[in-house]
């Protein structure tokens, strides 16, 4: 019996492989610069949540995109 994959919306098993591919064909100098620019950015901020809050704030993040 093989079992089915099920990939979130918009993502197949393509695209599965190119981001693995991307992520270990990556020096670890790339990684850190993908890293550090991840931090740099002004559209999107990073932050700590503590662990019981987080269904509650993906549940915020999925209404806004939603609405």
């Amino acid at each position: 019996m093989t079992k089915q994959t099920q990939y979130p919306s918009g993502w197949d098993e393509a695209r599965v492989k190119r981001v693995l591919e991307h992520y270990e064909q990556q020096s670890d100098e790339e990684a850190v610069a993908e890293d550090e620019a991840a931090f740099e950015s002004t559209t999107h901020t990073v932050m700590e949540v503590p662990v019981e809050l987080v269904p509650a704030v993906r549940e915020l993040l999925a209404k806004r995109r939603a609405g």
